[in-house]
């Protein structure tokens, strides 16, 4: 039987730190599933799915936590979760001028219609030709099935005006079980 961990990571950034933590998690014969993991700001940040043994979860949390010397806070959760809701999967992109509340206005109205941030991506970087500094996100959402997608659909269309976004999304499809 194999356990599901999820990951958090975070340390100064130094060459060697997926090689720390690949050999630890190979140590106790963990899989590495998938991860997300930047340099942001100076600081390695990272998250990690992965699934181990059952009988080394507890030996790879300590040996885990045993990296805080070399710098790393490392936080480790069960992956196990409950069933979730039938929903359909939406991507969507925005692109405006950074200000400010762009993150917050957008989850607010998301979170009003219990929509679910699967993933988020965002940036901010200098324009082309002006310089001037521009906020892009990258969203997938798991939107309920019975969710009013025309209301959706100008809620998002709305928000995008006030905050001056230019955005895209595709049509939503049904979320794998």
């Amino acid at each position: 039987m194999h356990t599901s961990l999820v990951l958090t990571i975070i340390g100064p950034d130094r060459h060697g730190l997926v090689e720390a933590l690949s050999d630890t998690i190979a140590a106790h014969d963990g899989n590495w599933l998938e991860s997300r993991m930047a340099n942001l700001a100076g600081q390695f940040a990272g998250l990690l799915l992965i699934t181990v043994p059952a009988a080394q979860a507890a030996p790879l949390r300590e040996a885990l936590q045993a990296m805080e010397s070399q710098g790393l806070r490392i936080v480790v959760e069960s992956g196990d979760s409950p069933a979730a809701e039938a929903t359909r999967i939406l991507h969507l992109e925005l692109v405006g001028h950074d200000r400010p509340g762009i993150v917050r206005e957008l989850a607010r109205a998301l979170r009003a219609r219990r929509i679910n941030v699967e993933e988020l991506d965002s940036e901010c970087y200098s324009a082309p030709m002006s310089g001037e500094q521009l906020f892009r996100a990258r969203l997938e959402l798991s939107v309920p099935t019975d969710a009013d997608l025309n209301e959706l659909h100008q809620t998002l269309e709305k928000l995008a005006e006030q905050l001056s976004l230019e955005l895209t999304y595709d049509a939503p499809r049904q979320a794998e079980a």
